[in-house]
């Protein structure tokens, strides 16, 4: 299930941080800034949603951090997630199977990032495109949906991706200023619509 927030200005944080886990609470208190305080608080509220309404876990869960920081329930192994942030949003996806989510914020398009990070057959696309700063964030978004569904991170690979195996779901939001994907692996057959 997905779980998106475009509200997070709006969040009482004292509250909120009082309401998560003593964890995410510190995790969050490392940011210098309020808005990467209000988007690590507002990324893991939407987990502690996401884990009531789903599987009626109501106590605030420890993560666990893997090797390339993808991270799992200390205490539920069995539920998967991935949580996402940009300016603007957070994304939370829950599943019984592995799943990837990512959320961007629509920004100016860079052809030297996108030529970094692109296929010549994507870059053609992009630059085809419309609104190339939509179809480059839409393919971003892909891909780190994929590196948190395979839990790589990222790394110098990002051109050359085979995400053969997977099927994903992306969404724009022009309005709102935001794509988010979410992908799992194709033998899964849960639903990645929200």
């Amino acid at each position: 299930m997905i779980y998106i927030d475009d509200h997070i200005e709006e969040m009482d944080l004292e509250q909120a941080l009082a309401e998560v886990s003593a964890q995410r609470r510190e995790k969050a208190l490392r940011f210098r800034h309020e808005a990467g305080r209000r988007q690590s608080v507002a990324a893991y509220r939407l987990l502690q949603r996401a884990l009531r309404e789903e599987y009626g876990i109501t106590e605030p869960q420890e993560l666990v951090i893997g090797e390339h920081g993808k991270p799992s329930l200390k205490d539920h192994p069995e539920i998967h997630f991935s949580l996402s942030h940009c300016r603007v949003a957070v994304a939370c996806a829950v599943s019984d199977s592995p799943v990837g989510i990512d959320i961007e914020s629509i920004r100016s398009y860079r052809p030297e990032l996108a030529a970094y990070v692109l296929s010549e057959a994507d870059l053609q696309e992009v630059m085809q495109a419309e609104r190339p700063d939509v179809e480059f964030i839409k393919r971003w978004t892909q891909k780190e949906a994929f590196l948190k569904l395979t839990g790589q991170g990222i790394s110098n690979e990002m051109k050359h991706l085979d995400m053969s195996g997977t099927e994903s779901h992306t969404e724009v939001d022009l309005e709102a200023g935001y794509v988010w994907t979410v992908m799992q692996f194709s033998n899964d057959r849960s639903s990645l619509a929200r």
